[in-house]
């Protein structure tokens, strides 16, 4: 049976409810083409270089993004800079009444965001969701808990907070940390990431504005603004989520300076079996663990298994593998109707037919390379649509023992591709699960939760996880990152407020270059 898009989900269908939500932020050209402006002085602005954004779910063009320069970024920091200062001295009242408001808002065009976000990104329509409600319930608690977390007198920084953040989480990892940051005294600004949720942002930070919050938000790509988003001395804090080239470019940047930073990067999450047997609980975990494509900074692409296990852990896991759905995430057959749940996928597209391709070359270089192909899984079979463009989709795959020189072996691949490597000794264990010199999270399926918490003590991971996984958190939970994933102060729950504000004593939790501070119980 032939599929179709779900009735009232076409990108025209989608677009024309963003414009009618957000009409100030649009320009109309007369061939048709929508062009985002961008938010700069309290104003959305025309202007900046046309460029397509396309989805990632059929390849077409969405809208222009309206890509400015550094000259006019640099304008756009100085006016924010002065509105941080007004911004700065507003009681705490306002300050969370308007971020109440804004909160109401965004709730009120829920699902229109999370269709944004599958169009834009390819998430799936229960990943969307869950992507905006979790920005809004984070938030909300960050409300509740406000007047406790600045009781000790702590005031916002001395300028603005850039934001610079990677696609995938435009509004629980961006909006969510913005909506903080302003509760705290700081006006933002915000990069629109270059592959990905432009039209989401837009909107979202219309409705933020309308609610009188002080934030910015520009387009424009990271070699020319990168400059002046994180050195002008305007700039309070310097907020980063990506990969380490990017990162590391941006931490070198900040070298000179004294400039708070909170740079989050990518690593190598590893998932170690030792002395096992709970097959079916790990199963659970590994399923979900495909969510969205694994293009996610807490995905564990690694596992790490006793030898004398590897037959049992392929039992559980090569199923598991063979069930994970992908596809268009808006594809429905002839019976659907308007009310009936859309598809209920693991994973779209990855990011882009680009970002497609080096994932391929990396698996073939890898196979080449001496890699074991235990699975590669096909297109064929999956929900698409006729003559539908789906170079941006990759089925999972699984490799075991992926050669020392190959970029699998050391390097997260950020989709779905999995690589297993088999030691014999717990030594050889921590050494596999440390080979990215670094991670955000680990975690160890060991029947034995005390050798587990032995073996947990070696491990360069900022959370890890005993017979489950670790997540990047909400509310109260912190996160940060060990090695080289992860650069300054430390965010999640109280020290994500203590990273943007300043207080009598400011040895924060982090990584910084002359020390690392953990919090309490990690």
């Amino acid at each position: 049976m032939a599929l179709r898009l779900a009735d009232g989900t076409s990108w025209s269908d989608t677009l024309a409810r963003a414009v009618a939500a957000a009409a100030e932020a649009f320009d109309h050209p007369a061939d048709g083409t929508v062009t985002l402006r961008n938010l700069v002085g309290g104003e959305w602005r025309s202007g900046g270089a046309p460029t397509p954004a396309r989805t990632p779910v059929d390849n077409s063009v969405l809208v222009n993004l309206a890509r400015l320069d550094a000259a006019t970024a640099h304008d756009a920091v100085i006016h924010a800079a002065s509105a941080h200062a007004t911004w700065a001295d507003t009681p705490l009242a306002e300050r969370r009444s308007r971020v109440v408001d804004a909160l109401d808002a965004l709730t009120a065009h829920r699902d229109l965001l999370a269709l944004l976000l599958v169009w834009e990104i390819g998430k799936p329509w229960r990943l969307a969701c869950a992507d905006v409600d979790r920005a809004l319930d984070g938030v909300r608690w960050y409300v509740d808990e406000i007047d406790r977390m600045l009781a000790d007198g702590r005031t916002p920084l001395p300028g603005p907070v850039s934001n610079i953040a990677s696609w995938n989480y435009p509004m629980s990892v961006l909006v969510h940390a913005e909506l903080v940051q302003m509760l705290a005294g700081n006006a933002v600004i915000a990069k629109t990431p270059s592959q990905g949720g432009a039209v989401c942002l837009t909107v979202a930070h219309a409705l933020l504005h309308r609610a009188g919050l002080p934030a910015t938000l520009l387009s424009g790509s990271g070699e020319a603004l990168s400059e002046v988003l994180v050195r002008a001395p305007e700039i309070g804090a310097v907020a980063f989520v990506g990969g380490r080239s990017n990162g590391g470019k941006v931490a070198a940047a900040l070298l000179d300076s004294n400039k708070r930073h909170f740079i989050e990067q990518e690593g190598l999450n590893a998932w170690g079996v030792w002395n096992f047997s709970q097959w079916d609980l790990l199963a659970a975990h590994l399923r979900k663990g495909f969510e969205y494509g694994k293009q996610r900074c807490t995905a564990y692409p690694r596992f790490v298994v006793q030898r004398d296990l590897v037959d049992e852990f392929l039992d559980m896991y090569l199923p598991v593998v063979r069930s994970v759905r992908f596809g268009h995430p808006l594809a429905v057959d002839e019976t659907w109707r308007a009310g009936d749940p859309l598809p209920e996928l693991d994973f779209g597209p990855l990011i882009s037919a680009a970002k497609a391709d080096e994932l391929r070359r990396k698996v073939d270089e890898a196979v080449r390379g001496g890699a074991v192909p235990l699975y590669r899984g096909k297109l064929d079979g999956a929900p698409f649509l006729p003559g539908q463009d789906t170079s941006a989709y990759v089925a999972p795959s699984v490799l075991l023992a992926p050669p020392g020189r190959s970029r699998l072996m050391h390097a997260e691949p950020f989709g779905p591709v999995d690589t297993i490597v088999v030691v014999d000794t717990t030594d050889e264990l921590l050494a596999q699960m440390n080979a990215s010199n670094g991670a955000l999270v680990a975690s160890l399926a060991c029947d034995d939760t005390d050798e587990a918490a032995k073996l947990a003590v070696d491990l360069q991971a900022f959370k890890v996880g005993i017979n489950k996984p670790r997540s990047r958190g909400d509310r109260q939970e912190p996160f940060g990152g060990r090695g080289a994933s992860w650069k300054g102060a430390f965010v999640g729950g109280d020290l994500l407020v203590q990273a943007v504000t300043v207080g009598d004593d400011d040895r924060l939790y982090g990584h910084f270059q002359d020390r690392t501070a953990l919090p309490p119980n990690l």
